[in-house]
Formats: structure tokens, C-alpha cells, sequence
């Protein structure tokens, strides 16, 4: 979500979105709901393509249908005069292209402040479509939110906003979605010694004593 509210013709903007509206120093345009004059001629642009190139089109892999895009719109898409502006969109490009701003190449990443994330009942959050874990116990049954951001290594810092307090450290996945990114420490209970899980696996057997012994010792021997 980009926008808020409106105050008397004010665009309220979300924090986010208004400190990257600063940084990139350009002026938007919102259009109005159900308005044919403002949002409608985008909706127009989106049902062409979707009418005159992706109809029946079969798809193979991503790659291929950008190929395909790239190719369309190079005879029909910007070749083709536009019914209402009489205009071949690709020639208009070319003349106004001398007037647009160039765009900063690199986008920061890195922000001041942070965003919030919801912790799930699985002890993950979400984050630009994949899971990310959290310690077990982060889920306290509440609506509990934590802080995320990212570092400029790409790592997603995920700790506590009021404390500070690092809770998980991942790589971002950033090629694929719907992915589980997971630290498996966060599986376990750090608020309990190796000693407890040794006892509670110990008292499954007949001889607690012996399976104790054997706990205690089979990770110090080595494998021939």
C-alpha cells in the first residue's frame, strides 16, 4: 500500500513510500477510483497487452516470454500508430526521451527505519514472498510484531524494535519465491540446556541410566 489517506487534496502517503518519493525527488500522480479520464487510460494499456500478446500465447519459462514481449513490441506494441493520439508510440519515446531525468541506478536498500513484520504460529514471518524463521517461542499467541531490515550484504536483520534485541540473521532469497529460509538453532529451545534434551530422550527408555550414559558419549565418538 502506497497511500493512506487524502487530507483536502493532500496525498497522505506511507513512510516508507514517501521517504523513497524524497530520495528519488519525483512527483506522483494517483489516480481516482473508477476514473475513466485518469485510471482507465493505464487499465486500457494493460488490457491491450494482455488482449493482443498474451492471449493464446503458450508459455515455456519466464525468459522466453520476455523474449517473445520484447518482439511484440518492437512490430506492434511501439511500431503500430495509437488509434486515439494518431502516434507511433516508439517515435514519441524517441522525442521526449531529451526531456526525461535519468533514473539513480543503484536503489539503497538500507533504510533509517524499519518496517514490521507479524510473527506466525510456526515462528516465521514474512518477507517479499519467502518465510524466514524466528527462535521457537518468538510466538507468544499475540499478534506479536517484530522489526526487519535489511544490511547491505543482503542480510535480513530481524530482531526486537523497542529493544534492539537480534532475533534472527538470514540471507535474503532473492531469486525465488515461496521459499522456507530457515536457521535450524531456531528449532530448538535455547532456554534449555544440552542436559534437558539429554533426560528427556533418556526417560523413553527402559534403562534411563544407561540411555543417558549412551547420549552423553555416542557425539564424542568418531565413525571408522
Amino acid at each position: 500500500m502506497l497511500l493512506t489517506s487524502e487530507n483536502h487534496g493532500d496525498l497522505i502517503l506511507t513512510h516508507e513510500f514517501a521517504k523513497y518519493v524524497e530520495e528519488r525527488e519525483f512527483q506522483i500522480y494517483m489516480c481516482r477510483k473508477a476514473d475513466p479520464e485518469s485510471k482507465g487510460k493505464i487499465e486500457n494499456v494493460v488490457k491491450y497487452i494482455k488482449r493482443n500478446f498474451a492471449r493464446h500465447r503458450s508459455f515455456t519459462n519466464i525468459d522466453k516470454l520476455n523474449e517473445q514481449c520484447l518482439a511484440w513490441l518492437s512490430r506492434t506494441g511501439n511500431a503500430k500508430m495509437h488509434h486515439t493520439t494518431q502516434k507511433i508510440p516508439a517515435e514519441v519515446y524517441a522525442s521526449e526521451k531529451a526531456h526525461l531525468r535519468p533514473v539513480q541506478k543503484k536503489i539503497e536498500r538500507i533504510s533509517n527505519s524499519s518496517i514490521t513484520r507479524t510473527v506466525r504460529k510456526d515462528n516465521t514471518i514474512w518477507y517479499e514472498s519467502n518465510r524466514y524463521t524466528v527462535p521457537i517461542g518468538t510466538y507468544d499467541g499475540s499478534d506479536k510484531e517484530v522489526a526487519v531490515r535489511v544490511a547491505e550484504d543482503n542480510k535480513l536483520i530481524i530482531y526486537e524494535e523497542g529493544s534492539g534485541h537480534i532475533l534472527a540473521e538470514h540471507t535474503l532469497c532473492l531469486h525465488r519465491k515461496g521459499e522456507l529460509i530457515r536457521n535450524h538453532n531456531h528449532g530448538r529451545d535455547r532456554t534449555k540446556g544440552v542436559q534437558a534434551y539429554i533426560d528427556h530422550v533418556a526417560e523413553r527408555f527402559t534403562d534411563v541410566d544407561q540411555a543417558r550414559t549412551a547420549c552423553t558419549v555416542l557425539p564424542t565418538l568418531q565413525m571408522p
